[in-house]
């Protein structure tokens, strides 16, 4: 894995909240599995917005120089699962997020909260979950 730096990982959740993504969380599951570094879980309200999340997501990322190793279910627009290799992001339909539930599958990852996932919530535009107990902050 590469090591994941805090600036890093807020390009990934600045690129799902330029397409609106709801509910951004993300999980330091680098002590849990040796899937991945970090797990960046968000959603979207109909199939067209969770193909168009992931669609920004990697053209964003692209033009920092960063490819994704695979992409799989863009088409579909229920769950596009994007790897990264040391960060992984999840884009649901709304209703398949609450089915898989990984946050809870993945309870015991640490929960980071980025600049921008901040940003969003100061802005009104966030529905981010406000539990902060496992919570670090990245500045």
């Amino acid at each position: 894995m590469t090591p994941t730096n805090d600036a890093e990982l807020d390009l990934y959740v600045k690129a799902a909240l330029g397409k609106k993504a709801r509910d951004p969380v993300l999980l330091d599951v680098s002590r849990l599995t040796s899937l991945a570094d970090a797990f960046l879980i968000c959603h979207g309200t109909s199939n067209r917005q969770v193909s168009a999340i992931a669609d920004h997501i990697r053209r964003s990322l692209k033009k920092q120089g960063i490819k994704p190793l695979s992409i799989d279910g863009a088409k579909e627009g229920q769950w596009v699962l994007m790897d990264y290799g040391h960060v992984v992001i999840h884009v649901f339909y709304e209703s398949t997020r609450s089915f898989y539930n990984l946050e809870e599958l993945w309870s015991d990852a640490r929960r980071i909260r980025t600049e921008s996932m901040q940003q969003a919530v100061d802005d009104g535009g966030g529905d981010m979950d406000d539990e902060l107990d496992e919570s670090i902050f990245i500045d």
